[in-house]
């Protein structure tokens, strides 16, 4: 008997907490809908693809000869290989935009490419052609409004998820203060005579 009422104690928890749970699935107010982030996420990966034509544009070597620092090398290299990843990663992501540890990587790359392009921009200013630095330039801040709309939706998403986390913790909570009131079972209660 003991065990019977225990384990429809548990039942009784389970579906009250998948009972929390299915509301969570309706988008809450703030947070964008999937195929809205995810059209975002595409047209941000298209504009990391613009970049990497305007990138292979940039002759740091050219800039070495008139005294420029090693260091434009690097970031140029560093920054055509975060934008083939930022391209694919949003690609990726779109597909399913909910994955906040995938979403955050993705926007510590956007920000890492940013700071570089802003350096590879003033290089190219001083180094090589003015109007290349305006294309890279008009490049980078024609996302800046996406990268605005995902960084706000990673942190409605995050927001949404600690909530989750609260109604689950709330509930296993209350389901092991019902448990714990339980009689326990008698070492005979389970023997038949």
């Amino acid at each position: 008997m003991y065990r019977a009422l225990r384990g429809l104690t548990l039942w009784a928890c389970a579906a009250a907490l998948c009972g929390q749970t299915q509301p969570a699935q309706q988008q809450p107010a703030g947070l964008e809908p999937d195929w809205d982030i995810g059209v975002i996420l595409q047209e941000m990966s298209a504009h990391a693809g613009r970049l990497l034509p305007v990138l292979d544009r940039i002759d740091v070597q050219a800039w070495l000869q008139k005294g420029a620092s090693a260091t434009y090398a690097a970031q140029l290299q560093s920054s055509k290989d975060q934008a083939k990843a930022f391209a694919d990663s949003a690609r990726d992501l779109a597909r399913n935009p909910e994955k906040l540890s995938a979403s955050l990587e993705l926007l510590f790359r956007i920000q890492g490419l940013e700071t570089m392009l802003g350096s590879l921009e003033e290089g190219t200013q001083k180094y090589q052609d003015p109007a290349v630095a305006q294309t890279l330039a008009s490049l980078e801040a024609e996302n800046g409004a996406n990268r605005d709309r995902f960084q706000k939706y990673i942190v409605n998403l995050a927001a949404e998820r600690e909530q989750q986390f609260q109604v689950m913790d709330r509930e296993a909570q209350r389901c092991r203060g019902i448990l714990s009131t339980q009689p326990a079972a008698s070492p005979n209660s389970g023997r038949k005579k």
